[in-house]
């Protein structure tokens, strides 16, 4: 990864984004601390924001994000420049989260709501995808991404499917009125930026999910976005909907950085609904896969997807992550004709859009890569040992 530029992994106007983040300061910190980027220096503000929940829910978010005390660590390529190379700094980045809910929708674009369909009607058997995706573009007949979810038109095509038979329960979360939102991860367990992802051991077809995330403080506002990475498995998944958990939650299946870019006068939501997210999944046997996904192409508003996320219905008092969903499943061949993709260990996955930056991630078993033991109770112990929060 240390080939990967500094400069390519944060915003193409990094003196005027105002990043969040969190990292792991060495000795004598010994813990995580939130940290701002101000002008491509990094400041610790934990002391007037102990988490990054904290901070989100302020009514003043930007002016403590700007003007806080802080201690300086330092210029942030040197932090992105440590991750690329695993190198023993001072300093080290973690996801820009901590003890948010990290939730996640599905099938929000016409592509990746197919691709579901198709791993469905595959029972999971990567081998048989390429005979299902040709019969299943041939029964339907219809561009998905023109048809809104909810509407007369989608109602319609659900009763014609329904009497060919063709109806899936991905469809009903693709184009009726409700959106698939689930558990991602737990609070405390997202990897960031440079470290890496993991499989599930059971899984023999998988793939990256590069996906936009937005920040929701515990008021249900979008404070700004970041990208993540919502590894999935598709043979398992595609075997039964409901190894959904099993799927989607396992030991490094969820990455999410570099920082949060907070909304302001320059980045809204406005620039999420523009943005384009690109893909690269480099490996070690060469093997390259590029795609771009383009989010004016998702087929329910980011804002929408929020509301159905929290509301009277679910609150969500320490604030939530949410991914957006991604359009982009990856069926490029690559161990066999007609095998399509799996991830290999060692790739290194690249999920970039200009406005945020890039998120790289080397891909290994989840039994293999560090275990997750850091979680709420050390961190609220840390910032007592420090004085920070008051202790118990």
């Amino acid at each position: 990864m240390a080939s990967i530029s500094p400069s390519a992994c944060l915003p193409r106007d990094l003196d005027d984004a105002l990043l969040v983040g969190r990292v792991w300061r060495s000795a004598p910190v010994d813990g995580p601390s939130v940290v701002v980027v101000r002008r491509g220096e990094v400041f610790d503000i934990t002391s007037s924001a102990p988490t990054t929940a904290d901070l989100f829910d302020r009514a003043d978010i930007l002016d403590i994000a700007r003007h806080a005390p802080g201690e300086s660590l330092g210029r942030v390529e040197t932090l992105i420049e440590g991750a690329l190379s695993d190198a023993a700094l001072p300093s080290k980045l973690l996801a820009p989260c901590d003890v948010q809910a990290i939730k996640a929708c599905g099938v929000t674009f016409a592509v990746s709501l197919l691709e579901r369909v198709i791993e469905e009607q595959a029972s999971g058997d990567a081998s048989k995808a390429e005979e299902v995706r040709a019969t299943i573009h041939k029964l339907i007949g219809a561009d998905l991404s023109q048809i809104k979810p909810g509407s007369e038109a989608a109602a319609a095509l659900k009763a014609e499917l329904e009497r060919r038979g063709a109806w899936s329960q991905y469809m009903e979360v693709g184009i009726g009125p409700d959106a698939e939102v689930f558990t991602k991860s737990q609070p405390m367990s997202a990897v960031g930026f440079g470290a890496s992802v993991g499989l599930h051991p059971a899984s023999a077809w998988n793939n990256p999910e590069p996906e936009i995330v937005l920040a929701v403080n515990a008021r249900g506002e979008i404070v700004g976005a970041t990208l993540g990475n919502d590894v999935n498995l598709r043979d398992i998944e595609g075997r039964s909907a409901l190894l959904l958990g099993k799927a989607k939650d396992n030991n490094g299946s969820c990455a999410i950085g570099p920082f949060v870019r907070l909304f302001d006068e320059r980045f809204t939501l406005d620039t999420v609904r523009e943005a384009s997210v690109s893909l690269e999944i480099a490996g070690t046997d060469d093997f390259v896969l590029e795609g771009v996904s383009h989010m004016r192409e998702i087929s329910r508003d980011p804002a929408d997807l929020v509301g159905q996320t929290h509301g009277a219905h679910h609150q969500y008092p320490d604030g939530f992550m949410l991914f957006l969903g991604t359009m982009f499943s990856p069926i490029k061949d690559r161990d066999a004709p007609g095998g399509g993709f799996t991830h290999h260990a060692g790739d290194v996955v690249t999920i970039a859009t200009p406005a945020i930056g890039a998120l790289v991630n080397p891909v290994g078993s989840a039994v293999d890569i560090p275990a997750w033991e850091f979680g709420v109770r050390a961190l609220y112990a840390s910032l007592a040992r420090r004085g920070i929060v008051a202790g118990a």
